[in-house]
């Protein structure tokens, strides 16, 4: 970011021509190609998200979430009751196209419409959606309806900092490591470093240019594996 200059001769940032606070994101499905991100409501989602999440042999991917893995049915609806009645986050159920079954779960949170700041968290991806085309999908939709429709200037992603999947993921997504806010947090009884990745409004439109080449069913062979992988999608072009 390049700097003006004010008149005692500081640095200052650049401005934001025409700049107004953003909308909330609304909550209503949002459709993709390979699943649908639907809000999330205990009612229509609880039954196969404990079934999904039942496909892992055990709680290694709630080590880093900010609640344990539900023990049985009656756990998993009473964690997605309270999950569906809270507007920050604004969770969502990963929804399967070809079976119509809920397989995962993420949120829009940390909602900052006068700053256009958002970030995606709470990610909850069951052993059925870990891994597929429908995993990334599901964050291109979030990222598009935050930039695109709603117009925020700046899309956040935050983990505990020995989370290395989560970094790993964040790096693959796009995402720029901006450094570790050490002792943040508390949670679960123990200290949490937290470390910050974040796309801004400016790297989007390549971001979003690299999903979509990577999303076309052209790039899967015939049993879904991907023929190029997705930061290869962000090279520059000969």
């Amino acid at each position: 970011m390049s700097a003006r200059h004010n008149e005692y001769g500081q640095p200052i940032g650049p401005l934001v021509p025409g700049w107004t606070p953003r909308s909330l994101p609304p909550r209503r499905p949002i459709a993709g190609r390979c699943c649908v991100l639907e809000p999330l409501d205990a009612a229509r989602h609880a039954d196969d998200l404990h079934a999904a999440y039942a496909q892992a042999p055990d709680g290694r991917d709630w080590t880093y979430l900010f609640v344990e893995r539900p023990i049985d049915p009656a756990g998993t609806r009473a964690h997605i009751e309270r999950a569906a009645q809270s507007a920050d986050p604004m969770h969502f159920a990963v929804i399967d196209r070809r079976s119509g079954r809920a397989i995962g779960t993420l949120a829009l949170m940390r909602i900052d419409p006068v700053h256009g700041a958002i970030e995606v968290g709470s990610v909850t991806f069951s052993p059925l959606l870990k891994q597929t085309p429908m995993s990334t999908e599901a964050q291109y939709l979030l990222m598009k309806l935050a930039f695109d429709e709603l117009g925020y200037r700046r899309y956040e992603w935050k983990c505990d900092n020995f989370n290395e999947p989560s970094k790993r993921a964040a790096a693959r997504l796009g995402f720029q490591f901006e450094g570790v806010f050490r002792q943040a947090i508390v949670y679960k009884g123990r200290s949490r470093d937290t470390a910050w990745f974040s796309i801004t409004d400016a790297e989007w439109p390549m971001l979003r240019t690299a999903f979509e080449r990577w999303l076309a069913p052209e790039n899967f062979d015939a049993e879904g594996r991907q023929r190029m992988a997705l930061d290869r999608f962000r090279l520059p072009r000969a």
